[in-house]
């Protein structure tokens, strides 16, 4: 049985598109006795001191860059905590190594993240999946909580995440290296969100991701890219 604070856990919501926040703040909202949202400004760092940095890397760098440590160098962090569906072994690593205190998989539901939240703040390092358990990165089927750009329009965390990358100009090898999976795995996240996107071109998808919230994000914008005519070279 988990402890309960007397006081809510201060956390700051880390992550550049606003509806990424929005979502994060919706699945903490029903837990507003233990945890209080003291930012959620698209982009913010510094200001009020918290007790844990929620790190959301959709969109953003992953675990093992520099982008991390500015976060956990800020003394107005607390304890940082990533939150991804990223949980491959050197990320991991790599977010132990620069001091974060957590590294917690996308698919716990909203209590199960809470609960590692305050354990976290108690000063626990956690790294979990849901129901506390370790999870298979290979696994790409498990569900992943909050929201994102797309999903409305049905696109999956992992293809709105390469959508919104595609959006800010980055090239294949550059997203396949930040995301850390392989070309062969990312051309077919692209071709699944193309089909469901309605477009056939990377400037169609550059388009429709400025239109639909995925070209947002505030950090490391890349120059566009060349439109390549075949989606199976994109």
């Amino acid at each position: 049985m988990s402890v309960i604070p007397s006081t809510p856990l201060r956390v700051r919501l880390r992550n550049d598109f606003e509806v990424v926040v929005a979502g994060l703040e919706s699945m903490l909202a029903p837990y507003g006795d233990r945890i209080r949202v003291v930012s959620t400004k698209v982009g913010e760092t510094g200001g009020e001191t918290v007790d844990v940095t929620l790190y959301d890397t959709f969109g953003l760098s992953q675990a093992d860059s520099e982008e991390v440590d500015k976060v956990v160098n800020d003394p107005t962090s607390g304890r940082v905590v990533v939150y991804t569906w990223n949980m491959g072994e050197e990320l991991v690593a790599a977010s132990m190594q620069k001091g974060c205190r957590g590294y917690l998989d996308k698919s716990m539901g909203a209590r199960e993240l809470v609960e590692c939240l305050e354990a976290i703040g108690r000063g626990a390092v956690l790294v979990s999946g849901r129901d506390g358990l370790p999870l298979d990165p290979r696994d790409t089927s498990r569900a992943v909580a909050g929201s994102w750009p797309g999903q409305d329009a049905g696109l999956t965390a992992r293809e709105a995440e390469v959508v919104t990358l595609i959006t800010r100009g980055f090239t294949n090898e550059d997203i396949a290296r930040r995301t850390h999976i392989s070309i062969n795995t990312l051309k077919s996240y692209i071709r699944s969100a193309y089909q469901k996107m309605g477009v056939e071109r990377r400037s169609q998808a550059v388009r429709w991701g400025m239109e639909n919230g995925a070209g947002t994000g505030r950090t490391e914008l890349q120059p566009a890219t060349v439109e390549r005519s075949r989606i199976g070279t994109e």
